[in-house]
C-alpha cells in the first residue's frame, strides 16, 4: 500500500500520514522531537550561537525515527514524501496541542 500510493494534495495525504502515526509512542516521540527542534531553534535565535543549526535535523527527525522503527515497526513517510511529511509531522504537533488530534485520527482509521 505505501509505494503504491499517489497523493494529489495535502489533504488526501494527511489521513494517511496520521494512520502511519497510530501508535502513541510514536506520536509522543515525535512531540518530544518537535518541542526539543522549537527550543534549540529560540536557543539559537536568543544566542546567536548558528553553530546549533545543524542539530535541528538530527533532533527532529531522531525521535520521530526512532519511533517508526522501534515502536510503529513502519518506513517513515518522509522516505517517500519528504515535503508532505515535514508539513504533516507540524500540523499533526498542533493537532495535539489544540486538542483535535482524536477526532482527526480517528476519522483516518476509519478510512483504512
Amino acid at each position: 500500500m505505501f509505494s503504491m500510493q499517489q497523493f494529489q494534495s495535502f489533504e488526501q495525504f494527511y489521513p494517511f500520514y496520521l494512520r502511519e502515526h497510530a501508535n502513541p509512542v510514536c506520536r509522543a516521540l515525535h512531540y518530544i522531537g518537535s518541542s526539543l527542534v522549537l527550543l534549540v531553534l529560540a536557543y539559537v535565535l536568543l544566542s546567536q550561537q548558528w553553530l546549533w543549526l545543524w542539530t535541528l535535523p538530527l533532533i527532529g527527525y531522531g525521535f520521530a525515527w526512532l519511533g517508526h522503527f522501534g515502536f510503529e515497526h513502519n518506513r517513515p513517510a518522509t522516505f517517500k514524501y519528504p515535503f508532505y511529511s515535514l508539513a504533516a509531522d507540524w500540523v499533526m504537533y498542533k493537532d495535539f496541542l489544540t486538542g483535535q488530534l482524536s477526532r482527526k485520527l480517528n476519522a483516518a482509521l476509519a478510512q483504512q
